[in-house]
């Protein structure tokens, strides 16, 4: 019987004395590795029980090998009457039949698949222990699951969500894709993208074997329809007999949502309890294609069980517009075109076109930025106070203010596209798709008439920035006038709302220098967050998730929404891609094509970034 050869990855080490296989023989070095955080929240973690849970799982994959599986929990303690000294592993191993053994630490593998062990029992590792059937049972199952997003934000926010405690504990996480892959296959491949929070992270290493062992993979195979039956009848076999709820993530190409989506919803949803749906953006390429799926997808689901997803909606940011704007007297009178000159919505970033490919070159900034993100921005600044903070009552009033913007046309616009002097992104970039968009928005209501709401997004630029910027009225009649110069914006109060690059509320206000003699200075009273708050910020997928679960939908874009935001873009869009419009060039590390600053001074803004 030749030894057992395994490959691992250094800093792992392993030893075999003999043909037998030991258990307490697998040494590896305590060592420290540093992880980087959910998403954009870019924040160093040192996990070191991260690194053991991973090896087990690499010692486990050994072990499959030999047609035995380890389960989830090793108990390590055993009854001093056997005469087992302390300290010494006890296991528990399946062979592929299912069964299950228990005995001594040591197991030998052989070409014939058996092991030396004593006391057999029985054993099913996919049902959940101890399930209260009183309590609704949670499945979450992630269609697309071995894509990019899932493996890098959305099962990473699920076991954030799971640690935190805000996943039940008879939660069934399901990953869904047309890979033929076993349960442990996906779980081996998320383990790597799963960690715990840097501010409290006990018991980390026993919920993330719990959070694993309760995900399982269903191989679609070539059919959604197939497929979709295959994942309910596992979805009842975790689920039992009690309420059952269920969720959908469709992280799936826009090409594939309405196969899956009809599939899901004919075979696929729970008959004792709620169903909800999330569907990523964009939500259509034009007004058109974008009813088309709305009303397909409305043939089959509840307008109130789809959560069409923006993840930028999830950052603190957004949340907080509402809370500071309603709970804060100080601000909800000075809200209006009375004392507000000017709002400025800017959303820039450093990376290149490289780090969007194919996706990218076929919707652009503005069908992917500017139509959900940057117009959901406006509309939950600008709405009037809703009569509760119910999901509905808010949206009710975000529409209110998209059907009051003023259409597009294009000399209110400013399209650019960066200039690839690397031609890393030559093979995709074949188009004139916009890599930059600047506009200049128009309510026309009582409370915003004439104030323009300054919009500019884009990629490659200087540095991430994304903050509302708001720029009061000069003081009428001011004494001090004099005191700043030729430059009366000087003198200009500003509220700013930034969440990069670090989170802040900042209130610019004009004080004297202290000393002799009369000098004013304009400083900022600021609020930063990583001083203020001494906690990890939770990734933008994290609060979405839990929304959903919740049943929160004031962040998720309802239909008539999706609609009217359309109509904003839809002339303007036209007209480009009818005229040919060519972008301006703009070199990287900038600050964006000239022509935004002519926009600004057209419409009597100065850019904060100027």
């Amino acid at each position: 019987m030749a030894p057992l050869a395994i490959a691992m990855a250094a800093p792992h080490q392993f030893s075999f004395r003999s043909p037998e296989l030991k258990l307490s023989s697998l040494h590896h070095p305590v060592s420290w590795s540093i992880y980087n955080g959910h998403g954009s929240n870019i924040v160093p973690r040192i996990c070191p029980l991260k690194i053991c849970a991973v090896t087990k799982l690499r010692i486990r994959k050994v072990l499959r090998q030999c047609g035995l599986h380890v389960p989830r929990k090793v108990e390590k303690d055993v009854p001093k009457s056997n005469g087992a000294k302390s300290g010494v592993d006890h296991v528990q191993l399946h062979n592929e039949s299912g069964a299950a053994f228990q005995g001594a630490p040591i197991v030998k593998c052989s070409n014939d698949k058996t092991a030396a062990v004593n006391d057999i029992k029985p054993s099913n590792e996919h049902q959940h222990q101890n399930q209260d059937s009183t309590v609704p049972s949670l499945c979450i199952a992630v269609i697309g699951a071995t894509g990019e997003l899932a493996r890098s934000k959305v099962f990473p926010a699920l076991f954030a969500l799971y640690y935190s405690g805000y996943l039940p504990q008879n939660v069934g996480i399901f990953g869904y894709s047309r890979k033929k892959l076993s349960d442990m296959d996906l779980r081996d491949m998320i383990a790597g993208t799963l960690t715990c929070r840097v501010d409290h992270h006990e018991n980390c290493e026993d919920k993330l074997e719990k959070f694993l062992a309760q995900t399982y993979h269903i191989d679609g195979g070539k059919s959604n329809r197939e497929g979709m039956t295959k994942l309910n009848a596992k979805m009842k076999q975790i689920e039992g007999e009690g309420e059952a709820n269920r969720i959908f993530y469709l992280s799936v190409p826009q090409e594939a949502l309405l196969d899956v989506a009809h599939s899901l919803a004919d075979g696929a949803q729970s008959q004792h309890g709620w169903n909800r749906i999330i569907i990523e953006k964009p939500f259509g390429f034009d007004a058109i294609s974008s009813q088309r799926i709305t009303h397909s997808l409305q043939s089959k689901l509840e307008e109130s069980q789809i959560y069409r997803i923006d993840h930028l909606l999830g950052k603190d940011l957004i949340e907080n517009l509402t809370v500071m704007r309603f709970s804060n007297l100080v601000f909800e009178p000075l809200w209006s075109r009375t004392y507000i000159r000017n709002v400025q919505v800017v959303f820039s970033q450093e990376c290149g076109i490289e780090a969007r490919g194919r996706y990218f070159d076929g919707y652009g900034t503005l069908r992917d930025i500017v139509h959900s993100h940057i117009l959901q921005t406006i509309a939950l600044f600008a709405m009037e106070q809703p009569v509760s903070l119910d999901g509905e009552d808010i949206r009710n009033e975000k529409v209110k203010v998209l059907r009051s913007i003023r259409k597009l046309d294009l000399g209110d616009i400013v399209l650019g596209q960066l200039k690839d002097e690397s031609n890393k992104a030559e093979s995709y970039m074949k188009s004139l798709t916009p890599t930059f968009f600047a506009a200049a928005l128009y309510i026309e209501n009582a409370r915003w008439d004439g104030v323009p709401f300054l919009i500019k997004t884009g990629m490659g630029l200087m540095k991430n920035r994304v903050e509302i910027r708001i720029q009061f009225r000069h003081v009428p009649g001011s004494l001090y006038r004099e005191k700043f110069g030729q430059n009366i914006d000087l003198d200009t109060n500003e509220l700013i709302l930034r969440d990069q690059p670090e989170e802040a509320i900042l209130l610019k206000v004009n004080n004297k220098v202290p000393g002799l003699g009369l000098q004013l200075d304009a400083s900022e009273l600021n609020l930063l967050y990583p001083d203020k708050y001494n906690v990890e910020m939770p990734d933008s997928y994290e609060h979405l998730l839990l929304d959903v679960i919740d049943g929160d939908n004031h962040l998720f874009m309802r239909s008539d929404e999706v609609a009217a935001a359309w109509e904003i873009l839809s002339p303007v869009i036209h007209e480009i891609d009818q005229h040919k419009v060519t972008p301006e060039l703009y070199e990287p590390g900038g600050r964006g094509p000239v022509g935004a600053y002519y926009l600004g001074a057209k419409h009597g803004v100065r850019w904060a970034d100027e």
